[in-house]
């Protein structure tokens, strides 16, 4: 039998409140120890903590009480919020530890008893995982749907779809001579594993602005030297990000920048000057901001002056800088800016946000880890092979095989099929109190 865990739900430091979990077959034991009782189930009550050990008070809280298998875990699982203090927090944590058959949680290991208790699938707890890091809405959207089952519903989906159609290949296998199984019906068939190959194929293509979402969109800001974009990436940022100086080429390496856009996530890149240099440091930093510049989803090229604006990679979006040194107005221009003055900055960023809107928008995609990805790639290998051969009555063993692996690896999605290892690396990134 699993042991009984412990930890802080919380956050360290001073809070109005602190949550501390148990959850285990012990549980409701640590009520008895330091409340004298077992709350009703999923009723606040209020009570005073005490040591078990002299029967000191300690402090007073909330106790609920969650017994298996309605609960996070599945199992037992006790919470107390208690005073937010360390000193509060630090001796009731004591207390509980005193209890026989109780340990300090490991990182994620409440949210690993769920998956083992089949309360929550895998790509649920990956959901999770992002929602524990969503920094933005669009990232909260992503991540809450995937937590939400979005993927699993749609793998149980197509999983749906093709289980008539291995049905029915399997008919012609098993029943040969009966001739229940027409070639219309098996057109029909082969119609349908078509449409959820297409279907996967669709899914695939969005997986790229999934990885945005969470990643971010990529903001490049280029330029010759001294086109003012250091001195733009500390105005959005609001803060000294950069070196601003007047002598050419301060910037070596590629400075980065966290957004939050309206709710959308846009990384921003401040990158050295563009120019032919003898500095071999130099030369590296534009190595690099030019590879920067070319793997950018966008590209903002600061142009002070006309003449600036020639070396402009294809699809940057020209915006003329300096703009209150009195330089004339460029057509070329897609913004006028100041980032001293903060002339044309919110313009701009607005500008910036209804590209990444563009890029980001929609219902949250279905595919959103390398996992994800990898699960429909070998479904869509699966399904083109079974696809790849005209007549279906003929080929009937290798059609059904090739059908069995494409449910094989939808099924995947739930994670139940998997390694100990990856388990570990999944939960290891999880906080210890969840």
């Amino acid at each position: 039998m699993a042991r009984t865990i412990v930890a802080v739900a919380t956050p360290p430091g001073v809070s109005g409140v602190a949550v501390i979990r148990i959850s285990g077959p012990d549980a409701a034991e640590v009520f008895r120890r330091l409340a004298g009782k077992v709350p009703r189930p999923r009723a606040a009550t209020l009570v005073t903590i005490i040591d078990p050990l002299d029967g000191t008070p300690l402090d007073q809280g909330l106790a609920l009480w969650f017994p298996a298998p309605a609960s996070f875990t599945g199992e037992d699982c006790a919470e107390l919020q208690v005073h937010g203090g360390r000193a509060v927090v630090a001796a009731v944590l004591a207390a509980i530890l005193t209890v026989d058959g109780l340990r300090p949680a490991e990182p994620g290991e409440f949210t690993r008893r769920a998956f083992e208790s089949g309360k929550l699938d895998l790509a649920a707890i990956e959901g999770l995982g992002d929602l524990l890091h969503a920094e933005t809405e669009a990232q909260r959207r992503q991540a809450f749907a995937l937590y939400q089952g979005r993927l699993t519903d749609e793998t149980d989906r197509l999983a749906q779809q093709l289980l008539p159609v291995l049905a029915l290949v399997e008919a012609t296998i098993d029943f040969p001579d009966e001739g229940d199984v027409t070639d219309a019906a098996l057109a029909e068939a082969r119609g349908q594993a078509l449409t959820v190959r297409d279907r996967i194929t669709g899914l695939l293509a969005d997986a790229g602005r999934a990885e945005r979402v969470r990643d971010g969109v990529v903001v490049a800001i280029a330029g010759l030297p001294n086109a003012g974009k250091s001195t733009l990436l500390n105005a959005i940022a609001r803060r000294d990000v950069a070196i601003v100086s007047p002598v050419a080429g301060t910037t070596r390496d590629a400075l980065e920048v966290q957004l939050d856009l309206g709710g959308l996530p846009v990384v921003l890149v401040d990158t050295a000057g563009i120019r032919e240099t003898m500095d071999p440091v130099e030369a590296e930093g534009v190595r690099r901001a030019r590879r920067r510049v070319s793997e950018a989803d966008l590209v903002l090229w600061l142009a002070p002056t006309i003449e600036s604006v020639t070396e402009r990679p294809e699809g940057a979006w020209v915006i003329q800088s300096q703009a209150d040194r009195g330089a004339t107005p460029m057509e070329e221009a897609r913004h006028r800016i100041s980032a001293s003055t903060g002339l044309g900055l919110s313009a701009l960023l607005e500008d910036v946000r209804a590209f990444a809107s563009t890029m980001l928008g929609g219902e949250p995609a279905v595919v959103v880890h390398e996992r994800h990805r990898l699960i429909m790639i070998a479904a869509k290998v699966a399904l083109d092979a079974a696809l790849r051969h005209p007549d279906w009555p003929a080929a009937a063993e290798l059609v059904a095989e090739d059908l069995r692996a494409a449910l094989a690896a939808l099924g995947r999605s739930r994670g139940r099929v998997g390694t100990e290892a990856m388990l570990d690396q999944l939960f290891s990134a999880f906080c210890i109190g969840k």
